[in-house]
């Protein structure tokens, strides 16, 4: 979607509102395109970080969440054999 500077401006929550949804907005200035407002990428998180942000999460609610016998050893076993990753050269 294009929108001149002026447009933008106007009603910059309606922007942010229409990117929150997935549209990039490209803000043009003298018929020339000078900026694009999308999203941001999502934080990441490694496996490491996650189990340790569980058992902050565990702490605080004073219980843990108990997952299926099966699931649990699915994942036991994904962490046990995780490899570091080593992209190609082109990656």
């Amino acid at each position: 979607m294009h929108m001149t500077e002026a447009e933008v401006a106007s009603d910059f929550a309606a922007v942010l509102r229409k990117v929150e949804h997935g549209e990039e907005v490209v803000v043009n200035s003298d018929g020339r395109a000078v900026a694009v407002i999308k999203a941001a990428d999502p934080e990441r998180r490694t496996l490491s970080q996650l189990i340790e942000l569980a058992g902050e999460r565990e702490k605080q609610r004073g219980y843990a969440i108990t997952l299926d016998e099966d699931y649990a050893a699915d994942v036991e076993q994904i962490v046990r054999e995780r490899k570091p990753w080593t992209p190609s050269s082109w990656e």
